[in-house]
């Protein structure tokens, strides 16, 4: 009987993907892990009395189990849920060892979203969290909360210089330019203390990250 060359093709790519994760420690699985995510942007809340918001990074549940197959291969994890607890279980293999880290959603209690919507958003939560314990997406909590100006009539966030942002896109492409432009000047004011008592280069610096707030 005839294999069917694809099969074998097949067979033998995972043949080598197996040996490849193989060949890996632990240190460098988790390091790919927690290799940065490109970061979502939303908005957590709107003080209306002041015109401003506050808004967060995130990572969606498609990023992270996009990022468990990049690592693992989708043969070599899952994913398991509780409805009773909350709880969302993600499970890897790594070197024939199998891993499990375990955590709990939350529900939103906000009464005009559907139940069906809550149960995923818990769900969804749960994974997420989970997920984090192994790595993905916790530099986010370095990076915490924002605050932006805040249009009331167009109910959207706004520039430093005005722009009002429509939807989640247009705030993600401006937030994540704006932290990588904060990183880039603080890198700049690492590497040249021996300029941090030159009243012109903090004046400079000074100015820059005012553009950037």
């Amino acid at each position: 009987m005839t294999t069917d060359k694809t099969e074998t093709q097949e067979r033998a790519t995972e043949v080598i993907s197996q040996k490849r994760r193989k060949s890996k420690t632990n240190e460098e699985y988790f390091a790919a892990l927690q290799a940065p995510i490109e970061y979502k942007w939303k908005v957590l809340n709107v003080m209306k009395s002041s015109n401003k918001c506050t808004v967060i990074p995130y990572n969606d549940a498609r990023q992270i189990q996009q990022r468990f197959d990049d690592v693992f291969g989708g043969a070599n994890w899952e994913n398991t849920y509780d409805p009773e607890t909350g709880a969302a279980s993600i499970s890897v293999l790594i070197n024939d060892t199998r891993i499990t880290k375990t955590d709990v959603g939350t529900e939103d209690e906000n009464p005009r979203v559907s139940k069906n919507a809550r149960y995923k958003g818990r769900a969804s939560d749960a994974f997420k969290r989970a997920a984090v314990l192994f790595g993905v997406g916790r530099d986010k909590y370095n990076i915490g909360t924002k605050v932006l100006s805040y249009d009331v009539l167009s109910k959207c966030p706004k520039t430093a210089s005005g722009k009002k942002l429509y939807g989640g896109e247009q705030l993600t492409l401006y937030m994540n330019g704006l932290n990588e432009s904060m990183g880039l000047l603080m890198q700049i004011w690492n590497k040249n203390k021996e300029l941090h008592e030159d009243p012109e280069f903090l004046e400079v610096m000074t100015k820059a990250k005012k553009l950037l707030k």
